[in-house]
């Protein structure tokens, strides 16, 4: 039986590689990212996380995603699963219809196809999207130092948390949203308890 593939969206800040992990533990599943889930893809995420990088087209940093993205379903998420693994990644395809369809405004249906061939056509099962009021993204973002994604612009972060919004209303059977206002247990209570819910099987807490 193949491993499911669950992945964990949201903004900057939102708690994502913390509760990712938290999943993965309990379900002994094989954590990973994107970008830079492989060492292929961490190259590429250099790139796209530099801030000296000032230029970059946004159709180029799509075709870069997706290249990291075809890397990491080919060498890592696909023969996990295949060997009956489950995999919970800290970001997926869906990142790239909220930040480069939604956020860089460039056509969603041809990032979905372009996303769909990297992946040739291997989309998560389940995603976990952390919807976290904007105000307290902000605050947190203002304690970090900030990369090159972090540093475009309230209105930029804004359309990409209402991209993720809209994904998750367009398809429900496939998406747990999470409102993480609580303290870390109790929001990673409230995850395992959906999960538990839509695999049919206990996630312990």
């Amino acid at each position: 039986m193949a491993g499911v593939y669950i992945a964990f969206e949201g903004s900057e800040g939102s708690g994502k590689s913390t509760h990712a992990a938290r999943l993965a533990a309990a379900l002994g599943a094989l954590l990973t990212r994107e970008t830079g889930g492989t060492p292929v893809g961490q190259r590429l995420r250099d790139i796209l996380h530099d801030t000296t990088v000032a230029d970059l087209d946004d159709r180029a940093e799509a075709l870069i995603v997706a290249a990291d993205r075809a890397q990491h379903i080919a060498t890592v998420v696909r023969p996990a699963l295949d060997q009956g693994r489950d995999v919970v990644s800290d970001r997926s395809a869906y990142s790239s219809l909220a930040y480069q369809g939604y956020g860089r405004r460039l056509d969603l249906d041809e990032i979905r196809r372009l996303n769909d061939w990297a992946l040739r056509g291997r989309w998560p099962d389940l995603v976990v999207f952390l919807d976290v009021p904007d105000d307290v993204a902000a605050a947190r973002l203002a304690k970090r130092d900030l990369d090159r994604f972090e540093r475009a612009g309230a209105e930029f972060h804004r359309r990409v948390v209402d991209g993720f919004r809209d994904l998750a209303a367009a398809d429900a059977a496939r998406w747990i949203a999470v409102s993480p206002n609580g303290g870390k247990e109790d929001v990673a209570a409230q995850i395992h308890a959906e999960v538990t819910v839509r695999l049919g099987r206990v996630v312990p807490g």
